[in-house]
Formats: C-alpha cells, structure tokens, sequence
C-alpha cells in the first residue's frame, strides 16, 4: 500500500524544479544577449576615420584645375613670307636679349626693297621734271601776260589821245570808238592772262602735290619693308628661356606664322578652368588660393577670357608671389577661388559622410558606440564644412563613409 508523500519533499521538488527553469532560462537569456553581441550591427575603429568639430573661420570656395606658366612669353612671328635657313637655337636653350635664333632666307624682301628703291628715284625724277615744265609754262604765261600789259597800256593811252581829239574837232569819231574797243579788247586779254597764271600756278601746285603723295607712300612702304627685313633676323627681345622654335629647316612660312617662344622663368602666372556652371561666381579681382603639394599661393583673378571651350571657362590669376620657389612651368595645381568668408563658426573636416549642405545625418562617437544624430551643415571650403546646427564643439564625428548604417540609430565599435 502506497505511502503518501511528504510535504517537505514535495516543496523541495518544486523549488529544485524552479531553480533548474531559472537556470535554464538565464542560460538562454545569456547565450542570446552574447549572440546578439555578435550579431548586431558594428565596426572597427581602425576602418574608420574621424575629425572633431572646431571653432575657426571658414571660406566657401570653388574648386579649378590650373597651370603654372610663365607671366611673360615672347612670341616671335615671322615678318614676312620666307624659308628656313638655319636653326640656330633649340628648345630648353637659354637665349640673351638681341641674340639670333633662327635664319630666314631674305632674298625675296630684299628684292622688293630694291623695286621700291627703284620705283622711288623714278617717282622723284618724274616730280622734278614735271616741277620743271609746270615753272617753264608759267613763266611763259607771265611773260605773255606783261606783253599783254604794255599792249592794253599802249591802247590804253591811245584811246586818251584819241578822245582829247576827238574834243577839239580834229579826229572823228569813228577813229575814236575804234581806239576805245581796242583798249577794252586789250583789257580783257590782260584779265585772261591774269586767270591763265592763276590757273597753270594751281595745276602745278596740285600735280606737285600729287606726286608728293606718291613719293611719300612709297617712302612709307620701303621704310616698312626694311623694318620687316630687320625684324626677320628674330632676336629675342629679352634674356630667358626659348620654349618653343620651328622645328624644320627648309621649311616655308608664311607671314604672322609663329616661329619661336621664349619665356622669362623668374616669374609666373596661372591659368586656371572651371566648369561654366560656376560662370556667375567668378570675378575679375576674386582673391583665389594655389595650393601646390600642401602649401599655398595668394593671388587674384586678373583675367577671364571671353570664350566658352568645352563647358569650361578659362581665367588667369596673378600671383602675390610670382617667383616662388614652389613654381614650376607647366605644373598643375588646384585653385580655390573664394566666394564667402565666415569668422567664427563651427566646422569639421571634409569627407564622404555627408552630401552637400542642408540637413544631413551624421553618426558622433560616445564611448564606443557611434550614435546618428541629425545635423545641418552650410558653406564647404576646400578641406572643411561648417556646421550650422546639430552638433557642439568637441564632437567626434565620424567623417569617412557610413551609408550602410544609415538605417541603425546606432552602431558599436570594436
């Protein structure tokens, strides 16, 4: 016959039953908070790169690609149509001022400076001569005219004796009506001769004056030719570097054709480019920052060039420091060009972890979990953003690239 259980058993059981579902279930709470440890979203520290937010000035800029060049280049043309003869200097050479670099064939100028000297002694001749027979026909039209003179004086005085007879009844008068038409007639001859003079001095005045003209274009046109002869030895105006010179000898070119560069290396410029979107906000004046490795040059927008090449537009900028140590012909650069300044604002280094201005979410670090908080951010210069809201001074932003927990409020690092 069974016996009945005891109470103290019973409640040993129950509790011994109790602790082993505790037990069990706290095992299970920890396997699963270990699991969730592992589980859950994080990344390691070394794998991403942060910056603290600071207080200091910031200038929004817009980024150009540009190139050092020298501020002064020489291009030497060639004065007239002419061949290669000699190259005398080459690319990379250095050339002093006056010195030859190239010879040109000149036989054809000089040729047609020889026809102009020609055409200008027949043109000289020709005025000489015409001056000579112009003074020949006026001074025949003189001594025709004091002929004439001492005629009508001669009729003229007639004509007085006649009408005085003619008074006292001793000359008819028919003869003295014939004497005074001869006067009048003499008289009119007189006044012809007078206008001939005046005529043939006025024509030899404008032919001379004419040939005067001729003779002076043609002086214009050999002083131009022989300054053109000269110019084609092509000297350098100055001491510096040739970077450029025809390459062929025997080549034929043309008058205007360029045939050499020369640079002065002491100092420099940039010419810089930029996308025509950003056309409105650049300036004649603008001050612009040359950043070459990690240091940089002053300078201002000296220059825009009208044009439109490619969807980018092209400006020079003179430097502050034009003979830098740091300048190199033909180097390239970056070039901020500075539209706003801010003193005193929060900012924080650049990176990927934002996308433009505006509101945006960033992830700070508070021990180790990084925790997304939103924030806004304003104006970018080449190397930091500001940060109008959201953020303090002294936090410690992730700035490298977090799309992939955008989702998470936050995430643990390891």
């Amino acid at each position: 016959m069974d016996r009945p259980i005891d109470n103290e058993y019973k409640i040993k059981h129950i509790i011994k039953r109790i602790l082993g579902t505790i037990l069990t279930v706290s095992i299970v709470v920890v396997g699963l908070f270990f699991a969730w440890l592992q589980l859950s979203p994080s990344v390691k520290r070394v794998r991403i790169r942060t910056a603290q937010v600071d207080r200091g000035a910031i200038e929004a800029t817009i980024t150009a690609s540009g190139t050092v060049l020298p501020e002064l280049e020489q291009v030497i043309s060639s004065s007239i149509d002419a061949r290669v003869l000699k190259i005398l200097k080459r690319a990379g050479d250095n050339v002093s001022k006056n010195e030859a670099i190239i010879e040109l064939d000149t036989n054809a100028s000089i040729l047609a400076i020889d026809k102009l000297n020609q055409e200008l002694a027949l043109r000289e001749n020709r005025q000489k001569r015409a001056s000579l027979a112009l003074d020949e026909k006026v001074n025949q039209i003189k001594s025709q005219e004091k002929l004439k003179q001492l005629d009508w004086q001669s009729l003229k005085a007639q004509a007085i004796q006649n009408r005085k007879l003619f008074g006292q009844g001793l000359l008819s008068e028919n003869i003295c009506q014939q004497s005074e038409l001869l006067e009048a007639k003499a008289l009119i001859e007189l006044q012809q001769m007078e206008v001939a003079k005046q005529n043939a001095e006025e024509a030899s005045k404008t032919e001379i004056a004419g040939l005067d003209l001729e003779i002076n274009i043609l002086k214009r046109e050999q002083n131009e030719a022989t300054r053109l002869l000269e110019l084609a030895t092509t000297r350098a105006d100055r001491d510096g570097v040739l970077t450029w010179v025809v390459l062929e000898e025997g080549a034929t070119i043309r008058k205007g054709d360029v045939v050499a560069r020369i640079a002065d290396l002491k100092s420099y410029r940039i010419e810089a480019s930029v996308s025509d979107i950003h056309a409105k906000a650049i300036s004649i004046g603008q001050v612009a920052r040359v950043k070459i490795n990690e240091d940089y040059l002053n300078g201002v927008i000296s220059n825009i060039l009208p044009t439109i090449k490619n969807g980018a537009i092209t400006f020079e900028i003179s430097l502050a420091e034009k003979t830098s140590s740091l300048l190199r012909s033909n180097l390239r650069t970056d070039v901020l060009i500075i539209t706003s300044k801010k003193d005193s604002v929060l900012r924080i280094k650049k990176g990927p972890f934002v996308n433009g201005d505006g509101k945006q979410e960033v992830f700070i670090i508070r021990g180790d979990t990084a925790i997304k908080v939103p924030a806004t951010i304003g104006i970018a210069s080449f190397d930091v953003y500001e940060v109008v809201d959201g953020l303090i001074e002294g936090d410690e932003v992730i700035i490298s690239d977090m799309r992939d927990y955008m989702y998470l409020p936050e995430v643990k690092l390891n």
